[in-house]
This record gives structure tokens, C-alpha cells and sequence, in this order.
């Protein structure tokens, strides 16, 4: 059985980066993987954001870029967001 697609949310910079505020991606890969196809899809604007960029996969943060992706998950892409 295929593993499910993994659903992107893109907020702030990030929406407007990639021109849309959500996307599916194949799942069975690592963030590190689905941020360089992200990039290639969508240009060098949102290649800068997603450099700078937090993840949280299903709500939770991170820190380990390489690990494989679960299928089915949900990673939001959250840019530095001004203020304090």
C-alpha cells in the first residue's frame, strides 16, 4: 500500500513565497527532501524562505531535518515571523 501524501501548509512569507496556502507532496522522504523539491517547484523566493523557516510535522516542532517523513502528515511552514 502506497503511504499517504503529505500536506504542506504554508503561512505568512511562506504563502506568499509559494503563491498558495496549502499543497500535497509524496510522502516516504525526509523534510530536508520535500524542502528542496518544494524549492525547486516554486523558485528562489520560496527557497530563501525555506532556509530561514520553522516545521512542525503534525504540530510538533522539528529538529531533525533528516528523518523520514510520516505518511499522511501534516508540515507547516511557519517563517520568522516581525514583532516582540
Amino acid at each position: 500500500m502506497e503511504p499517504r501524501p503529505l500536506t504542506v501548509r504554508y503561512f505568512a512569507g511562506a504563502r506568499a513565497a509559494a503563491g498558495r496556502p496549502e499543497e500535497v507532496a509524496a510522502a516516504g522522504r525526509s523534510l530536508d527532501d520535500l524542502t528542496t523539491e518544494l524549492a525547486q517547484r516554486h523558485g528562489d523566493r520560496l527557497a530563501a524562505v525555506l532556509r530561514v523557516a520553522s516545521f512542525l510535522v503534525d504540530g510538533v516542532a522539528c529538529h531533525d531535518r533528516r528523518a523520514p517523513l510520516p505518511g499522511g502528515a501534516t508540515i507547516d511552514v511557519l517563517p520568522p515571523f516581525a514583532g516582540g
